[in-house]
């Protein structure tokens, strides 16, 4: 198995080139079983956690998060990058202290946006935003290790959909030494155009939450990452919640048809198993 340091490598030299999809998994379960399909990288879903721990989106505590990015660190063979929010933290120093804490779990990178968790007031003041990503950059450089450091803007996601703004912040995130940009909620092709142009040559993720455009149309735009978020989260949750519903209120099991069988999970993480005990 990589150490963490050849994961940052790997994870590093995915983005100077072309086009990778990076999925996120929610548990350790889910995560071998995205490496299985031969992604190269993935990276945790801070919604798709906390739905699956009772939680809603952003109230589970530091600790929770940082247990929950040394077990998938650990347990996937392939980088892992960390959804860590807004670091836990509004003041630059102790988010900076935070990212040291993220950095020594093992992942291969991490991101940090400029939500303040305030639906009335969404984003960190320009300079304090900037301030913030300045000083986790100086942590993660701190600490070692070649993590790569994803910033995020977001305002497309938390009804401040300001284009312009969003080129700005981005533009300001590169400048300050993030090495990959990030602005979910964009999803037309002159919002995706604009971002990946405007921070050119650092690498831009894209978040994709519906069906439309493939990996090769948003290749040909010019994004080097792809991410799903929470959504591969929600498409189990959702089909639980059908297959639920459908026996409290009908008191019918058709949806049960077709699942996958306990057998072929069992034979999947069985042989797992074995490949990751194998010298």
């Amino acid at each position: 198995m990589a150490t963490p340091s050849e994961k940052c490598q790997a994870f590093r030299a995915l983005h100077q080139s072309g086009c990778f999809v990076i999925p996120n998994p929610w548990n350790v379960g889910t995560a071998r079983y995205l490496q299985g399909l031969g992604f190269k990288a993935l990276a945790t879903t801070s919604s798709g956690y906390a739905h699956a721990q009772g939680f809603a989106d952003g109230e589970l505590t530091r600790h929770q998060v940082l247990a929950h990015f040394r077990d998938i660190a650990e347990a996937a063979d392939v980088p892992v990058n960390a959804d860590f929010e807004n670091g836990f933290a509004d003041d630059p120093a102790e988010m900076a202290e935070n990212v040291r804490l993220c950095v020594e779990t093992g992942v291969a990178g991490l991101s940090i946006e400029d939500f303040t968790g305030n639906e009335a007031d969404p984003l960190y003041d320009f300079d304090l935003a900037v301030t913030r990503v300045r000083a986790a950059r100086e942590a993660i450089d701190t600490a070692g290790g070649g993590v790569t450091f994803t910033a995020r803007t977001e305002g497309f996601i938390h009804k401040r959909p300001d284009l312009d703004e969003t080129v700005r912040r981005l533009k300001a995130f590169a400048d300050a030494g993030a090495d990959c940009l990030y602005a979910p909620g964009i999803r037309t092709r002159e919002q995706i155009e604009a971002v990946v142009k405007s921070v050119a040559p650092k690498p831009v993720n894209l978040l994709i939450a519906s069906a439309g455009l493939t990996v090769q149309e948003i290749a040909a735009m010019g994004v080097r990452r792809i991410s799903v978020g929470g959504t591969l989260a929600r498409v189990a949750m959702h089909a639980f919640l059908n297959a639920a519903r459908e026996i409290a209120e009908h008191g019918a099991f058709d949806s049960f048809t077709g699942v996958i069988s306990n057998a072929e999970l069992n034979a999947f993480f069985d042989d797992d198993r074995k490949r990751r005990q194998t010298p």
